[in-house]
């Protein structure tokens, strides 16, 4: 839920991190700087020339307003929006301590909800982030692909949300689309300006 409804979306939610322990990390600790810095849940060890830091974390997001309207006049309201997310992450160094690649494994369930009626509608997400930087430790030199799944299912109306595919990001902001395959409608919505894929979503919550 998270993937497609933040982070395509555009929207950032207040976030309490649960910190869980790392597995199979065991080696050499890290002696020098890495750029930039892990964050803190992640534990980092040497791995070859480079080092290797990897930890796994739960992100509760706040409820939080999508901005993403439904209905009109006195019933019009703003979709809102609950997740839990699973994130695993790792981070690559070269010899140097810079950051050249990171790959979260992130999966999340979520809710939808209309705040006029207190009506919701839940979903799920998969997806693997993999970003590359072309300068060593820069991170504005980084492109990321995402490859997973998003769909939101409600009985009687089936599918009314779907991510399936593969997208390519040119940009830090993940603004820059650069490639897509498969089907997005986070994508159809904020870069095509097709706002119907959300008719759905607004039915199913009421308007």
């Amino acid at each position: 839920m998270r993937a497609a409804l933040i982070v395509l979306v555009g929207i950032c939610g207040v976030v309490v991190t649960l910190v869980l322990a790392p597995a199979g990390m065991a080696g050499q600790p890290v002696t020098q700087p890495l750029n930039p810095a892990p964050p803190s849940f992640e534990t980092c060890k040497t791995l070859g020339d480079g080092f290797i830091c990897e930890g796994t974390r739960e992100v509760v997001d706040d409820l939080f307003d999508t901005g993403m309207p439904c209905g009109s006049g006195a019933g019009a309201f703003d979709v809102f929006a609950q997740d839990v997310e699973t994130i695993h992450a790792i981070r690559y160094y070269d010899a140097n301590g810079d950051l050249v690649k990171r790959v979260g494994h992130d999966s999340s369930v979520g809710t939808l909800s209309n705040p006029l009626t207190g009506a919701t509608i839940s979903g799920y997400s998969n997806n693997v982030n993999t970003d590359v930087l072309a300068v060593p430790g820069d991170l504005s030199s980084l492109s990321e692909t995402t490859t997973g799944n998003q769909n939101i299912t409600v009985p009687g109306m089936g599918n009314i949300w779907k991510e399936a595919g593969r997208l390519v990001f040119g940009d830090f902001e993940l603004t820059d689309l650069e490639f897509e395959s498969g089907h997005h409608a986070a994508i159809d919505y904020n870069y095509n300006g097709d706002t119907s894929v959300a008719d759905g979503i607004c039915t199913a919550l009421g308007a």
